[in-house]
């Protein structure tokens, strides 16, 4: 008999976890809450208050799962899990204490100190003056991070000091902190360490895109593009990454009393002096995981299921599709600084479309669907290479109609070209 999965969340990286979950043949069911019009292809939809506990914990109980996968950090921060597991629920998804790896960034820091993991050099700040100190330590280009919460935006990277004090002062007067720190030189790369508190198993690494802009020009944003895998990633680097990095920081969390379950993203920087952690976050990242998953072969409820119940260290070998996987982000209009919502969206691509699409922020206005956030839509496609991938991505977003919208038109274009190098 199978099972069944509750996913709690309501964006792109929730609906291509239900999508690979729907693909297992040892998944009965799917619950997703509150889930969004895309979902309803691959599970009942369900209201919830996310980041409520109790709320979770009553529908767990109403429909009986087998299994809850946390997909959003906020939840995760709020302690969901463990209301969860101490009623007795096998989760995927660490405690609100092990969610500080990605709930703070100083935390986290620690965390990286004391168990010699390579990251940049910083400076917890608390007010202008030690935030004007820190940044005349470290130099242009200026790293500037909230401590807390920021949904992926929450990082100022720039060469204009006054901006980098503005954005510290703006913290400041919110009553948070701030992380100052190096810059860290060398292409960017996301790595999905499932881990069940001790055993720890990586998934294919992949690329992700940041700012709203061609060029990474423009304001950081929640993700507007990946692609995996990463052909000019150096050999051993996940093996690497492994040892030096993620399995250190799980033992340090265990040996904490404060075992990490779910999933150890790490954002790196492979910097002329070898690997270093830009930011840990405590849940599977968005946009990467709509193509690391469009790649796994290996049942995704199996694997999930294994690190929930603590029996990672007797799971299969993850297989792979050799293809490669490109999906690009269409962004309502206004996108990141405010968003226009309630614009229709057509033309999305049919069924047996070699693209397909992932939901954001969509919703429902009688029979029509429509914006309702920031990233709106996912669009993902498998290709024989990268060019291929690539092409038929956009060939997909460009039918795709949505008023004002705008998306990044070079996702993965230097990977194709052959111009990153480490």
């Amino acid at each position: 008999m199978g099972v069944k999965i509750l996913v709690i969340g309501s964006g792109a990286r929730e609906h291509a976890i239900l999508r690979s979950l729907a693909a297992d043949p040892d998944v009965d069911a799917l619950v997703a809450a509150p889930g969004n019009p895309g979902m309803a292809q691959f599970a009942d939809l369900a209201a919830v208050r996310p980041t409520d506990p109790d709320d979770v914990l009553r529908l767990a109980r109403e429909t009986g799962v087998d299994l809850v996968v946390i997909g959003p950090e906020a939840p995760l921060v709020a302690g969901v899990a463990d209301v969860l597991r101490d009623s007795g629920f096998d989760v995927f998804g660490p405690s609100g204490v092990a969610a500080r790896l990605e709930g703070s960034k100083a935390f986290a820091k620690e965390v990286m100190a004391a168990a010699d993991v390579p990251t940049a050099l910083s400076r917890v700040c608390s007010d202008h003056d030690e935030a004007a100190d820190a940044l005349d330590a470290t130099g242009a280009p200026y790293v500037v991070k909230d401590d807390g919460l920021a949904a992926g935006k929450g990082v100022v990277v720039t060469d204009d000091l006054d901006e980098a004090l503005a954005h510290a002062d703006a913290c400041f007067a919110a009553g948070a902190k701030v992380v100052i720190e190096e810059f860290l030189d060398g292409p960017e790369v996301s790595l999905f360490c499932i881990t069940d508190g001790e055993t720890v198993l990586a998934l294919e690494p992949a690329q992700d895109f940041k700012r709203v802009g061609d060029n990474d020009e423009g304001p950081n944003t929640g993700g507007m593009g990946a692609y995996s895998p990463l052909d000019w990633a150096p050999d051993g680097l996940v093996e690497q990454v492994v040892s030096t990095i993620a399995q250190p920081t799980i033992d340090e969390m265990a040996r904490r009393g404060t075992p990490f379950n779910g999933v150890l993203y790490v954002g790196l920087a492979l910097t002329s002096r070898g690997p270093r952690v830009i930011e840990f976050n405590a849940r599977f990242g968005d946009p990467e995981t709509q193509v690391v998953l469009a790649r796994l072969r290996t049942p995704l409820g199996s694997l999930l299921s294994a690190a929930a119940k603590g029996r990672l260290d007797q799971h299969e070998a993850l297989r792979w599709r050799e293809q490669h996987a490109v999906t690009v982000v269409l962004a309502a209009s206004g996108y990141p600084a405010a968003s226009r919502s309630g614009d229709p969206i057509d033309g999305l691509p049919a069924a047996d479309a070699p693209a397909y699409v992932l939901h954001a922020g969509t919703a429902t206005d009688g029979d029509r669907l429509v914006s309702a956030g920031g990233r709106v839509l996912s669009v993902v496609a498998l290709g024989d290479d990268l060019p291929d991938a690539r092409q038929t991505a956009y060939a997909a977003i460009e039918d795709i109609t949505l008023a004002d919208s705008h998306f990044r038109t070079d996702i993965a274009l230097k990977a194709q070209r052959g111009e990153i190098t480490v």
